[in-house]
């Protein structure tokens, strides 16, 4: 499959040569490498890596030519073009940023509570497009059932991208010192704590993970799986990565899969105002659907 690893090498400037500053590198990496690589994770994936990205991009990649076997970028992305197997979401998985906390951003789970007390019988159905290691949609969870309580009827569908993140989130297990900001009864009410070897891990008990459905979603693909429309949908910190024509694209698939006056909820550095055809602002990142 894979020609054999490269010596490093000091790094020069531009075009074909090598780029970079200082300290020797493991594989050689080109102006040309870094253009590739934008260009597929933007076809693939919708993200716009800007030009101060070469380092991180470097970094992560080059654990992909480690594993592949493969000495040069160049081979490994002729590779990557020539087929359509689990190594592109590898790749995707290597170029994702996944932060995220327990209620980050904690003005939208009161909005939330404030939004769910109008109308406690439910239902509700909810998506969260951006899942991660699952704290955003644990979170979301414990909001519903501290508002209303565990009888009212209540989907939670949560996806990404990242397959390895998802996979996490569904096992729902964190390290106790990450669950810092949440209450004490909290987490009584909603973890199991690690014993002998588990010991300062915890688990999200089976009521908080019963109402969630994990799935992969892509978000600038259109083939999305929902046969319902949500009431809320939770797309925080995604749009960042995107252009203003992929967000523009995005947005118009979130308003076709929303009811007529649901909510969007976005992150903190997000701004739709060009797009007040399809969204207005209720509050802090907080958009109904017109």
């Amino acid at each position: 499959m894979a020609a054999s690893m490269s010596s490093g090498r000091s790094a020069a400037v531009a075009g074909g040569q090598e780029i970079g500053v200082g300290e020797a590198r493991e594989f050689a990496w080109t102006e040309a490498d870094f253009k590739r690589v934008q260009k597929l994770i933007y076809q693939r994936a919708g993200i716009s890596l800007h030009d101060g990205k070469h380092a991180m991009v470097y970094s992560r990649l080059s654990r992909r030519l480690r594993e592949t076997g493969y000495g040069r970028f160049d081979d490994y992305l002729n590779w990557l073009e020539g087929q359509d197997g689990p190594e592109w979401q590898e790749f995707i998985n290597a170029l994702t940023t996944n932060l995220t906390a327990f209620f980050r951003e904690q003005h939208h789970f009161e909005s939330l509570s404030a939004l769910l007390k109008r109308r406690p019988g439910g239902p509700w159905k909810m998506w969260c497009s951006a899942a991660s290691t699952g704290e955003e949609p644990y979170s979301i969870v414990m909001t519903v059932l501290q508002t209303l309580g565990g009888g009212v009827p209540f989907d939670l569908v949560a996806s990404d991208i990242d397959s390895r993140v998802l996979e996490a989130a569904g096992r729902g297990v964190y390290r106790a010192q990450g669950l810092k900001g949440l209450t004490h009864e909290q987490l009584q009410r909603f973890f199991m704590r690690g014993k002998g070897d588990n010991d300062g891990l915890v688990r999200v008990r089976p009521e908080l993970r019963k109402p969630i459905t994990f799935l992969s979603v892509n978000l600038i693909r259109d083939d999305w799986p929902f046969r319902e429309p949500f009431d809320v949908v939770f797309c925080r910190n995604v749009m960042i990565y995107f252009d203003a024509q992929t967000q523009r694209r995005v947005l118009e698939r979130i308003h076709r899969v929303l009811k007529p006056g649901g909510t969007l909820f976005v992150g903190h550095a997000e701004n739709f105002s060009e797009s007040r055809d399809l969204f207005v602002l209720r509050g802090k990142t907080v958009y109904e659907r017109v």
